[in-house]
């Protein structure tokens, strides 16, 4: 993003991690017909039964990190 900002090429990032640089008209888009709308990570694994404690945690972390937040706002 850095070398974005300063002028000297382009960067192919999440819109969230530039959101306040695309506001502030610190960036701009292009090519945005080439950048299909990101649905977000998936996580596969095996089963439920069986599943660690570890694993568990990290799926309850990202099950709970993808809920929107009470009244729109947005989570970082």
């Amino acid at each position: 993003m850095q070398g974005a900002l300063d002028g000297v090429g382009l960067a192919y990032l999440l819109e969230s991690s530039v959101r306040e640089p695309l506001k502030d008209k610190r960036l701009i888009r292009v090519l945005e017909a080439y950048c299909p709308p990101f649905p977000g990570f998936f996580l596969y694994y095996p089963s439920r039964a069986g599943l660690s404690p570890k694993l568990r945690a990290l799926v309850e972390f990202f099950r709970q990190r993808a809920r929107p937040a009470p009244g729109g706002a947005s989570r970082k």
